[in-house]
């Protein structure tokens, strides 16, 4: 049919054919979630150093497995997924650090921000403490690159990316903190 033998009449509807789907979410990507699940223990350590406390780690890597999920469609398949999931869980952390500051509660007077102390008579127990307390000591950069390199096994370059800084940078940082848990540890 020719624009000159058209009628006058309104167009006819869209065939489904025609129609983008634009609005439609991609399909899950095959074994993303069983991907995404073998992170979950190492998510948990790097929560567990930048939080101090379980159940606020717990809660973090939480809330970044669903932002990963709501963001689905901005991973690029063939990229690092573990770099992806970091910078998530990273990210989150840091948005929440900076909305306690504006938001300060009472958590000073809460009974419940008191640590609980247990006793344990190990001597590796103990060292354990002793390594954790002095990696909470660190400055917050190095702290978390020595996590994400020595303890996580990162490499240099997916740290640098996850950071978001030079690998030199990363370099620096992971010398810098071994010296400093030499010194303290002894």
């Amino acid at each position: 049919m020719t624009d000159r033998t058209r009628s006058a009449g309104p167009d006819p509807a869209p065939r489904a054919a025609d129609v983008p789907e634009a609005a439609a979410p991609p399909p899950a990507q095959h074994g993303f979630g069983e991907e995404v699940i073998a992170q979950i223990p190492a998510l948990r350590g790097f929560a567990r150093s930048l939080c101090r406390d379980r159940g606020e780690a717990d809660d973090l890597v939480q809330e970044t497995l669903l932002r990963a999920i709501e963001n689905i469609h901005r991973f690029r398949p063939g990229t690092n997924l573990r770099a992806w999931l970091f910078t998530i869980l990273r990210n989150r952390f840091y948005s929440g650090w900076a909305k306690r500051a504006r938001e300060r509660t009472g958590d000073a007077d809460c009974v419940s921000s008191i640590p609980a102390t247990a006793t344990e008579g190990q001597f590796w127990h103990l060292r354990m403490q002793e390594m954790e307390q002095a990696l909470h000591e660190l400055p917050r950069p190095y702290r978390e690159t020595v996590i994400l390199v020595a303890v996580l096994g990162e490499s240099y370059l997916d740290t640098a990316r996850i950071l978001g800084c030079d690998i030199g940078t990363v370099k620096s940082r992971v010398s810098r903190a071994r010296a400093a848990l030499r010194k303290r540890l002894g």
